[in-house]
């Protein structure tokens, strides 16, 4: 009755590279539930330090109910100043609770599920919000770390397959070992840039940055794809010029993301067209004489769906390691 799992982060990553069809598949089906309202995904809590105000620690709670029936949380630490290291920004791990009893079934290590569901957030926003489809387009890449390198990966699983990549970092090393990942990994071409004004020009342009405050002011072009997934590049006035699609209404216009800045600037929240759900269940279209921008805070709810994927692909192959006698009394008396 009281099993409890461990799945270290070597396990989590092999399930997660040999089946990115279906993470995008529990990811889109988590979106519909959450539209539904058949999940509880509360405000995320963040942890700051005062000495270090680049660095945080998150809390994510969330419940999914459908078929999985599952509590769960994710504490993610972002400490920028370990790149210079070259250790990633991020470390997670993600804890699974029976819906019934309460208690806790797993702890995951969740930095890849983390940057698995981030990323096919963003694919299955690139494939939906350019109906058209990427053949002819450049994808411009803004940030070299973890996360860009996971989206590249994941905008070939769905299908968007651009002519060729940019990729613009202030490190150029890191930069560049992206567009090495690009052409031997995805087989694209990738280039490098030094020049944001040229990444910026690209069909589709993805923000994966540790950007703290806006830095890009200008307008986007009509028929331009920005997927906003660091959430803080953007100016309002960039913001307001576009169309603009959110994972989740409430979640996302909070802690001074861009989106949260232009409801600020303007008092209502009428700029946000709708979410990305809405789009995936045809329920709202996309308008191609905009720019269009999605801006996606997060939602515990599709770690922990992620999560039981893997918990459960992890308990077949038998990588899942279970901890006898974790819980210290299992009776009343």
């Amino acid at each position: 009755m009281f099993p409890f799992h461990v799945v270290p982060g070597k396990a989590v990553r092999e399930i997660l590279e040999a089946d990115r069809p279906g993470v995008v598949d529990v990811v889109r089906r988590t979106y519909l539930s959450h539209r539904t309202g058949d999940t509880v995904n509360p405000d995320s809590y963040f942890l700051r330090f005062p000495e270090k105000p680049d660095s945080r620690i998150i809390a994510l709670p969330a419940y999914v109910g459908d078929d999985l029936r599952l509590a769960g949380i994710k504490w993610i630490s972002s400490f920028p100043a370990n790149i210079r290291s070259g250790a990633p920004r991020a470390s997670a791990v993600l804890v699974l609770n029976d819906y019934e009893t309460g208690y806790p079934i797993a702890c995951l290590e969740a930095a890849g599920i983390s940057a698995a569901r981030t990323a096919a957030s963003a694919a299955l926003a690139a494939a939906a919000l350019r109906p058209g489809g990427h053949a002819g387009t450049r994808i411009a890449v803004v940030g070299a770390g973890v996360i860009a390198r996971t989206i590249c990966t994941y905008l070939d699983v769905v299908g968007c397959a651009p002519d060729s990549y940019l990729v613009h970092d202030l490190d150029e090393v890191a930069g560049r070992a992206l567009c090495g990942h690009v052409r031997e990994r995805i087989g694209r071409p990738a280039e490098f840039t030094a020049d944001l004004a040229e990444a910026l020009d690209a069909d589709t342009v993805v923000f994966a940055t540790t950007a703290l405050a806006p830095y890009v002011t200008r307008e986007f072009a009509p028929g331009q794809l920005v997927l906003n997934i660091s959430l803080r590049d953007l100016a309002p006035e960039t913001v307001l010029a576009a169309d603009n699609f959110v994972d989740d209404v409430d979640h996302c216009l909070k802690a001074d993301t861009s989106p949260h800045l232009a409801e600020q600037r303007t008092g209502n929240r009428d700029f946000v067209t709708g979410t990305l759900a809405d789009v995936l269940s045809g329920a709202v279209a996309v308008d191609p004489s905009r720019p269009v921008v999605f801006s996606p805070f997060g939602l515990g709810v599709l770690d922990l769906a992620v999560g039981a994927h893997v918990l459960g692909r992890s308990r077949e192959s038998g990588t899942a390691q279970e901890i006898p006698d974790f819980f210290g009394e299992t009776t009343r008396w």
